[in-house]
């Protein structure tokens, strides 16, 4: 936990139930790469293309894929940009 607080990720209707106050709504992707805590390169690669186009995004490196939180209305642009930059 940090010293400014608890950072919960939950879906929008589940924090207006709950009554959670939140600061923004934002697009979740999932990298489906195999990607390790070892491996080098994945992040600044996703975050430097992101960022070329003025969208940032917080990254969750998980185990085994690597997850992205992109502003809400950046969503489906930032989801182009990844295609194009992997296929």
């Amino acid at each position: 936990m940090e010293s400014e607080g608890l950072t919960l990720v939950v879906k929008k209707n589940t924090a207006d139930e709950l009554n959670l106050p939140y600061s923004g709504l934002f697009s979740y992707i999932s990298l489906n790469v195999h990607s390790s805590l070892e491996a080098v390169g994945l992040t600044a690669a996703v975050s430097t293309r992101l960022s070329e186009h003025g969208i940032s995004a917080n990254i969750i490196a998980a185990y085994t894929h690597d997850h992205l939180f992109v502003p809400a209305d950046k969503g489906d642009e930032a989801l182009r940009l990844l295609f194009r930059f992997c296929c």
